[in-house]
């Protein structure tokens, strides 16, 4: 059996019971299996997971994207992760039997479906990329939310899928296929933002630091402290421990402790060979949280 696994990215963190109708979208859709829910209130963001079959995963997406858009207006939302839409990201990572192409043919028909049903803007990036320029998501996210409405003037942002033009509640979509990542984020003692963003701008691989590193320094109001928030595109390559002991280093030469690190959902049981989860002081981990757990 083909298991995919979409790891839809909302651009809602505050209202719990938008989101608990959001997530309630999901569990409708028979074949398709909920694995994590995080909630994040400063990125005023919340990340599903779920996996299933090619055709219960693309079912499962197509109803979870359209109760967002029902539920989010764009005109209303704040927060310190970069978004361009509703439905900001919606990715699939081809897991047990799949292979990237089926990833890809699934990524296509539910973002050309999604575009045309909903009348927004999409855009295919990472494998499911149909432009070059659009194959990193940071580029596909240049400008963010407000620059949509200008963007549409340019041929260069002509979307892949949904018309072109500007959708004001919804904002538009970034659909692709990827191999897996890990959202991995590392919280530190201190209100001083700038500190964070040093930290990122250091480690990140655009910033000549860390290979498939994505890093940025945000803070988090409701804690009073600030965050390093990452992706790692590629763990192989550059690992876990390696992040962890390259922000721990730097935020203890600048005086600054590690409160915790956390996971935004789930990460590769090879990419914890090396490391545990109390090295990298972890929060909210046990098995659950690794996808192997689930297959």
């Amino acid at each position: 059996m083909k298991i995919i696994e979409c790891v839809p990215n909302i651009s809602e963190g505050r209202d719990k019971k938008k989101i608990d109708r959001i997530v309630a979208a999901l569990t409708t859709v028979e074949g398709a299996k909920l694995l994590d829910v995080c909630i994040d209130p400063d990125h005023n963001r919340t990340v599903l997971t779920f996996i299933g079959r090619p055709e219960d995963v693309e079912r499962g997406a197509a109803a979870v994207s359209d109760r967002a858009l029902d539920l989010i207006d764009m005109r209303q939302h704040g927060g310190v992760h970069p978004r361009i839409g509703a439905v900001d990201v919606v990715p699939f990572v081809p897991l047990k039997g799949a292979s990237m192409k089926n990833a890809v043919d699934v990524a296509h028909r539910f973002g050309r479906a999604f575009g045309v049903r909903n009348k927004i803007p999409v855009y295919f990036y990472g494998e499911a990329a149909l432009d070059p320029q659009r194959r990193e998501l940071p580029n596909v996210r240049k400008g963010e939310y407000e620059a949509l409405r200008t963007h549409f003037e340019d041929s260069r942002w002509i979307p892949d899928a949904g018309p072109a033009r500007f959708n004001p509640r919804g904002g538009a979509a970034a659909v692709g296929a990827r191999e897996p990542l890990i959202a991995f984020n590392i919280n530190l003692a201190t209100h001083d933002v700038h500190a964070a963003k040093e930290i990122a701008s250091s480690i990140r691989e655009s910033g000549g630091g860390l290979p498939y590193v994505r890093a940025m320094g945000v803070a988090l109001k409701s804690r009073d402290i600030v965050q390093v928030s990452m992706n790692l595109t590629n763990y192989k390559v550059t690992s876990l421990k390696k992040v962890f002991d390259t922000v721990k280093e730097k935020a203890t030469s600048n005086g600054i402790h590690i409160v915790e690190s956390e996971l935004v959902g789930l990460l590769p049981e090879e990419a914890l060979e090396n490391v545990s989860a109390e090295y990298l002081q972890l929060t909210k981990f046990n098995a659950e949280c690794i996808i192997e757990t689930h297959l």
